[in-house]
């Protein structure tokens, strides 16, 4: 029985990671069928901002939420030992450590949770739990902000990315960093900035790179966001949102290693057609239109394939907008090149481009105060990146738009803005298959595909969700508590978090 758990060991990896305690190799074997997945459980935590992120501890058959109602944070814990029945049994208050609780991460009886200070520019903390008494464990001083936290598959790290977002007022702008944690070494923490690539500000510009805001300081202005770690647990990469970049880390060595500058996506090429306005009295009208995007990614996922790590995002966008200092413009409101834009009076028409929200920090490429090109927030999309030379192989284009269409959930509203908003996304193996799970904010919805060959993703299914999926997590097989795989989704406006399965083949 060893050879045969060893060999279930090294086709599932990749994603879930093995150990000898896990069950028999036959269960990996078991196909589902995609097309089929259902909702069989649901759980109002408490409404808005009850519900954004859960972890799944497969010891003690418990999932972890993030709650973060007014004046109340906690973790909420949920029993998941019948997936079709869920209950909440416990909450861990965050009442001793701070402010928000942003993120979650289980492993082997352990839940790491990140929590911002109640000043937010200050210092945050990363506190592990003991998963079955919910006893403390450790508290972790990190950097501010701890937006993301997640163990590495070998359980010998933890992780943080820590954002460092400014005040209100961009007084105080704390450094964007990441906390690596050595949980064998009592938990030693080294947190590391971006300093090291400052030199390189004008190359990595070139390339897409945002720097920008009051001061333009560039280890201030670097605002990690989500984090990935490779099967192996050696290497880590981190979206920088704002930034549009993805930066790798050497979890060993402690260092920052990378920034890969992901560009910019042409809505006027083919396959790229957006719905552009929300006041055009259509719903879904896509079409080519001389603007770029931003792909500015929240959630990263990956997976290796024939020996090549293959990096996925889901290109939110998103904006800074503070008291002191909002990039977002109308299109309408900006002055345009004549030379670019021989049509601007007619292209500012609400109807046309005109309600469309831009970065007024992209576009003057000549200096002179008026826009050469225009730059929308996030893609619309989701992409898939070669890890190791930082290009894209991969990009959804207009398909999350035109199959949330074809659903009939298609929000015309948000057209002017980042559409579907795709915002979640992770990865897992549903026996033979590698499937993508892209969370969709503000469609209320989860898109499928098939990704045993990363570099051409197949669209599979639309699965309806609560109000504003913020996060999605995939059980597999091997340790879900049916021997199944299960799909949790988590939604931060109406604070439900859904249990999915598919049926077996």
């Amino acid at each position: 029985m060893k050879k045969i758990i060893l060999l279930a060991c090294a086709i599932t990896v990749a994603v879930v990671g093995c150990n000898k305690e896990e069950v028999p190799a036959l269960e990996f074997t078991v196909n589902e069928d995609l097309t089929t997945y259902q909702e069989i459980a649901s759980i109002n935590l408490g409404g808005l901002a009850a519900a954004e992120i859960t972890t799944y501890d497969a010891q003690t058959k418990r999932l972890f939420a993030v709650n973060n109602l007014e004046n109340n944070n906690k973790i909420d814990v949920i029993d998941m030992a019948n997936p079709a029945s869920i209950s909440r049994i416990h909450s861990i208050s965050m009442a001793a450590y701070g402010g928000y609780v942003n993120s979650v991460s289980a492993y082997n009886g352990k839940v790491a949770a990140a929590i911002e200070s109640t000043d937010k520019q200050a210092a945050g903390k990363i506190v592990v739990f003991n998963a079955a008494t919910y006893a403390e464990e450790k508290v972790i001083i990190v950097g501010a902000l701890p937006d993301m936290v997640t163990y590495s598959p070998d359980g010998k790290y933890i992780l943080s990315a820590n954002e460092g977002e400014p005040n209100a007022s961009y007084t105080n702008d704390p450094e964007g960093s990441i906390s690596i944690i050595d949980v064998a070494n009592n938990y030693a923490v080294k947190t590391v900035n971006f300093s090291a690539f400052a030199s390189q500000l004008a190359d990595l510009t070139a390339k897409g790179f945002r720097v920008f805001g009051p001061g333009k300081d560039f280890v201030k202005d670097i605002e990690p966001e989500y984090i990935t770690v490779s099967d192996d647990s050696k290497t880590a990469w981190v979206t920088l949102q704002e930034n549009n970049a993805i930066a790798e880390i050497n979890i060993t060595a402690g260092t920052i290693t990378k920034i890969s500058p992901l560009g910019f996506k042409d809505y006027n090429a083919a396959g790229n057609q957006i719905d552009i306005s929300d006041r055009d009295n259509a719903i879904g009208t896509f079409a080519n239109w001389k603007v770029f995007g931003t792909y500015m990614p929240d959630a990263i996922a990956s997976m290796r394939h024939n020996g090549v790590t293959y990096l996925f995002t889901a290109n939110e966008g998103d904006a800074r907008e503070y008291d002191a200092f909002a990039e977002v413009k109308r299109m309408k409101d900006l002055k345009l090149d004549e030379t670019a834009f021989p049509n601007a009076a007619a292209l500012k028409a609400d109807a046309q481009m005109g309600r469309l929200n831009l970065t007024s920090k992209l576009g003057d490429t000549d200096g002179d105060g008026d826009y050469d090109a225009l730059y929308s927030f996030g893609a619309r999309s989701f992409s898939v990146w070669n890890a190791q030379t930082g290009q894209q192989v991969y990009d959804s284009k207009n398909e999350l738009d035109v199959k949330i269409k074809e659903a009939n959930l298609y929000d015309d509203a948000r057209s002017d803005d980042k559409s579907v908003e795709p915002e979640a996304i992770a990865i897992g193996r549903v026996g033979s298959k590698m499937v993508a799970y892209v969370g969709m904010e503000r469609v209320d919805a989860v898109a499928v595909y098939d990704v045993t060959n990363p570099t051409a993703p197949v669209f599979v299914k639309i699965i309806p969700a609560g109000d504003a999926p913020e996060g999605v997590s995939f059980i597999p097989a091997s340790k879900s508590p049916i021997q199944q795989s299960l799909l949790v989704v988590s939604s931060e406006n109406d604070g439900v978090v859904k249990v999915y399965k598919a049926n077996k083949l």
